[in-house]
């Protein structure tokens, strides 16, 4: 088994690292998390595709897995490894400060992995979004000031962006406060970290 540090997760193996590093869980166990988070909806991970994610993530070291009976059947449970904590870690961080606007099932995905970051790094993360949000929002109003007469069709592929980011702005201002008023659960301690 080779230990990568600079290992890049996949959309559903980040999502799927994210699940084992709750709680050591075999394929079933995670399969049934993702249908009863309704994690389907806003991500893109088949049934299927668990096992093999699994298979790669513990060749690479992210996770280790062992043999137990449960109910009479044999099942492989996977935990994570602290080398998989932590990538899955930066991860998150890394997906929640570089969001704006596009890559939105990462964008979920790291966000239902909020508690893994400590309240000082959810702030950092979260205020990086808002200023790339911002930015960029700015960039695209610029764009469509610069051209007279645009299109109907043409000025509603800036607007349509724009007034999309100016929610995520406005919802992850939202968030930000709260984090700052130390709402929810924050840090590692919720993952027993």
């Amino acid at each position: 088994m080779s230990e990568k540090t600079d290992f890049e997760l996949s959309h559903v193996a980040f999502a799927v690292l994210g699940l084992v590093s709750e709680q050591p869980s075999h394929g079933k166990d995670i399969n049934k998390k993702i249908e009863d988070r309704g994690m389907r909806a806003w991500t893109a991970i088949g049934k299927s595709s668990i096992y093999g994610v699994l298979k790669t993530l513990k060749e690479n070291g992210l996770v280790e897995s062992w043999i137990e009976e449960e109910d009479n059947r044999v099942v492989k449970v996977h935990k994570i490894t602290e080398n998989g904590f932590r990538i899955l870690k930066d991860k998150v961080y890394n997906v929640l400060k570089e969001y704006y606007g596009r890559n939105g099932e990462d964008f979920y995905v790291a966000f239902s992995m909020l508690p893994l970051l400590s309240k000082e790094e959810q702030v950092e993360a979260i205020s990086g979004s808002i200023k790339k949000l911002k930015i960029h929002i700015k960039e695209l109003e610029e764009m469509v000031s610069q051209i007279p007469h645009m299109p109907l069709n043409v000025r509603g592929l800036f607007i349509h962006p724009i007034k999309v980011m100016q929610t995520d702005v406005e919802f992850l201002e939202d968030i930000l406060e709260e984090v700052k008023e130390g709402g929810g659960q924050v840090g590692p301690e919720a993952y027993g970290k």
